[in-house]
């Protein structure tokens, strides 16, 4: 009798546990600048990406945190990362920065020099993985939005992508190269080569169409992991 009672608590406890495995949702925090902390807003990308988890029937299996701040660039992001990401306790980071860095060095030279950027994204990384944080990484979009290379800008943030790209390889994340699919993007849509108005507000900040391409362009590599 003892033996059947313990087969049945053992049966059980087997059931909760694989219940509570099902039913948990995989964290993610977005850490960012402006463009992630408008996200969690009623257009902004988070809020699209939710929707289509929602219309998946997959909102059970995500938990989306917005973690942005406008003006960051990624030392900002390093000295925020314990309270902001790893207090949250998240299964998977996705960094967007680099706009600010690049953006601010003609807007009021307080960019960040690129060897000082590399050293404090791959700290940054490093620091979460130790905490078994799966990271993913994004270059950055636009600042401006015409696609035959003649924003102000631009020169940079083909650079800076550069670096980001080889920090995915040298630190093994997952990279989300948003640069590229922005750019492609601008040359198959934008005819009259506008400097804002088909992705961007402003040049930089995304109206709604540009939060849904962002929502539908992270996902493809979320979906993944």
């Amino acid at each position: 009798m003892k033996t059947k009672i313990l087969s049945i608590i053992c049966l059980i406890s087997m059931s909760l546990s694989s219940y509570t495995t099902l039913e948990t949702p995989t964290r993610i925090v977005f850490f960012g600048d402006s463009i992630t902390q408008a996200g969690v807003g009623k257009t902004g990308y988070i809020t699209k990406m939710a929707e289509m988890l929602g219309a998946q029937g997959l909102a059970s299996k995500y938990e989306l945190i917005g973690a942005g701040i406008g003006g960051n660039k990624i030392y900002d992001l390093y000295l925020r990362h314990e309270e902001d990401v790893i207090a949250k306790k998240p299964t998977i980071v996705i960094i967007y920065v680099g706009i600010n860095d690049v953006w601010h060095k003609t807007t009021s030279r307080t960019g960040t020099d690129p060897d000082k950027f590399e050293k404090f994204y791959s700290a940054l990384i490093k620091r979460l993985q130790k905490y078994n944080i799966q990271v993913v990484i994004c270059t950055p979009t636009v600042i401006g939005e015409k696609f035959d290379a003649s924003n102000e800008n631009d020169g940079d943030l083909n650079a800076y992508s550069n670096i980001i790209r080889k920090i995915a390889t040298d630190n093994q994340c997952k990279l989300i190269d948003l640069r590229k699919a922005f750019l492609s993007y601008e040359e198959k849509n934008n005819i009259e080569n506008k400097a804002s108005g088909i992705l961007t507000t402003d040049r930089v900040h995304l109206n709604e169409v540009g939060n849904q391409f962002l929502a539908e362009t992270m996902w493809e590599t979320i979906k993944k992991l």
